[in-house]
């Protein structure tokens, strides 16, 4: 062999010790990474339909039961005649799409909380007494945060109508009663699951909370109000504005609700008589590219900081946004689009002092002999607005119950805030959502309450006393 041969026949072995490392590092870094993702995914993973542990875990263990925040029981496992497990619902409708069902896949709380109801953290001597004795493993048991009395009262207040009430802490993000309507029975999920899917129309199985997706009407002024005060800080209470109960843009008149004639308004009565031609006029008057800024700061187009299924809220607003495309923005129309728990999360930044606190359904799992596995607390997301900018809109939501279109929640024992919104939805008969939300007590938040009734017509007429029921069922003890 020539000593250039010999050099290339070491070149070439050097080149495949170089290859081989280099494919034995990338194997190791890939094992690395699925064990990394494996132990930081692990309630993902376990979740999966395709995990066959899902399988294995229901056969060792029970599933754990769900409870309220008062100890009540939301779902448990129990067995039928036959001695076949089951899962037993005592609320009925009531926490529907809250506490979700099982059979027919999975949703609501029985989906987010799989994991922990999966599994059993009893001590092992335990397991193998249960093995020895023919029986599963009891599974862990989770305590949500949700209020049986203010769950009861919510879905009770919004009666026969289709829609949604959620109820939140603003101080430390627990939801504490979530209704959505149309509803069903979990206990009987399997027996009417063919009649639910084959109904287009009801939306049955849709959480109206999280994933209804609505026109937010005049309860987007929280918005608008907040971007004309960014805009024009040290002349916003300057603004006036006479309303002669329309407006005309480029292509397009807007009216205020029922042709109502609101005079010479300032800002502050703009909000509270909700007046839509001032608003339509301020929308004329902002800056497209600030407002888009705003949107996003707000989480318009943006994930939101929750554990569950759920819509993101929309509105786009660009350079090419059209004079008449802002005037419908600024009063809540057009393309305009919330969920309202999103709208929920506004209100509670500004019952806050402008903080929003991550919303949260489960506050902690136990093993069944009362052992803590997990405890889930408050958790601060980001701060929306500033402090002032809270203040004010939290005391342009004052007046709106003391003179405004909410006086119906004035007069009472506690004081409250908020803002109701008739949402258009049908021009051409003239159909709309009726929409509130709002905090009480005002001078100290304790309660977030957010509500859609579609199809109603005015917030302040129906969305309102429905949401006084709520507040009345926490603050009137």
């Amino acid at each position: 062999m020539s000593p250039e041969e010999g050099k290339r026949e070491k070149g070439g072995k050097k080149e495949i010790v170089q290859v081989t490392v280099g494919f034995v590092a990338l194997f190791f870094v890939l094992m690395g990474y699925f064990v990394f993702y494996a132990a930081t995914h692990k309630e993902e993973l376990l979740n999966n339909s395709y995990n066959s542990r899902q399988q294995l875990f229901g056969e060792q263990n029970r599933r754990g039961a769900i409870y309220a925040r008062g100890g009540e029981i939301l779902a448990e496992t129990v067995c039928d005649k036959s001695g076949d497990e089951v899962r037993r619902y005592p609320y009925d409708e009531m926490f529907a799409h809250a506490v979700g069902y099982l059979e027919k896949g999975r949703s609501g709380i029985e989906a987010q909380a799989n994991y922990y109801l999966l599994r059993s953290d009893i001590p092992a001597v335990d397991k193998v007494k249960e093995e020895i004795g023919g029986k599963k493993n009891p599974g862990n048991n989770v305590y949500t945060t949700l209020s049986v009395p203010l769950q009861e009262a919510a879905f009770h207040a919004l009666g026969i109508y289709r829609g949604a009430v959620v109820a939140l802490d603003p101080k430390t993000g627990e939801i504490l009663a979530m209704v959505s309507k149309p509803d069903f029975d979990p206990n009987r999920i399997s027996e009417l699951w063919e009649e639910i899917i084959e109904d287009d129309e009801s939306g049955t199985l849709v959480n109206r909370v999280t994933q209804g997706l609505y026109p937010p009407g005049s309860t987007f002024k929280l918005v608008t109000t907040l971007e004309y005060i960014r805009e024009n800080p040290e002349s916003y209470s300057s603004y006036r504005y006479t309303c002669s109960g329309s407006i005309e843009g480029e292509n397009s008149r807007i009216s205020c609700y029922h042709g109502s004639r609101h005079g010479t308004v300032d800002l502050r009565h703009s909000f509270s008589e909700s007046c839509n031609s001032s608003y339509a006029n301020i929308g004329k008057q902002l800056d497209r590219e600030a407002f888009a800024e705003t949107l996003d700061g707000l989480l318009f187009n943006q994930p939101l900081p929750l554990r569950f299924a759920y819509n993101q809220s929309s509105l786009a607003v660009g350079p090419d946004t059209s004079e008449d495309e802002m005037m419908q923005a600024a009063i809540g129309q057009g393309k305009t689009q919330i969920t309202p728990l999103h709208l929920a999360m506004l209100t509670a930044a500004a019952a806050n002092g402008g903080i929003l606190m991550k919303p949260y359904l489960l506050d902690r799992v136990e093993t069944a002999e009362g052992g803590t596995v997990k405890r889930f607390a408050p958790e601060e997301y980001k701060r929306l607005m500033s402090e002032e900018e809270a203040a004010i809109l939290s005391d342009y939501m004052k007046e709106v119950v003391e003179s405004g279109t909410g006086t119906k929640l004035s007069g009472l024992s506690y004081t409250a805030a908020g803002k109701t919104g008739s949402a258009e939805y049908n021009r051409q008969k003239g159909e709309s959502h009726a929409w509130f939300t709002g905090f009480a007590p005002a001078k100290d938040p304790q309660l977030v309450v957010t509500v859609i009734i579609e199809g109603a017509g005015s917030g302040g007429d129906y969305a309102v006393p429905v949401a006084r029921r709520v507040f009345d069922a926490y603050l009137d003890k």
